[in-house]
């Protein structure tokens, strides 16, 4: 009878493993597309031009803002300072 028991508890998660798996294939097929469709717009403001590590606490980011680039020195979850450049000459 022990026997039945676990070849029932094995089926069970065979088949909970199997549906896992099949929702894994699923999302990596068809869900990093579905989600950028509902994100992706063009007509943005902003964008990132390039982000520069310093060190473990410090990063410089380069972030355009309509036709402005601004220079953002961050480091430990704050904005230190920030320089301005009219645009590129």
């Amino acid at each position: 009878m022990w026997f039945l028991t676990v070849i029932q508890a094995l089926f069970a998660l065979a088949v909970s493993l199997g549906l896992f798996g099949v929702g894994v294939y699923a999302f990596r097929r068809w869900g990093p597309v579905g989600l950028m469709k509902l994100t992706a717009r063009t007509d943005r403001r902003m964008q990132l031009v390039e982000s520069l590590t310093l060190d473990a606490q410090r990063r410089l980011v380069l972030v355009r803002l309509d036709s402005r680039e601004h220079l953002i020195l961050l480091g430990e979850g704050r904005q230190i300072s920030r320089l301005e450049e009219a645009g590129r000459g």
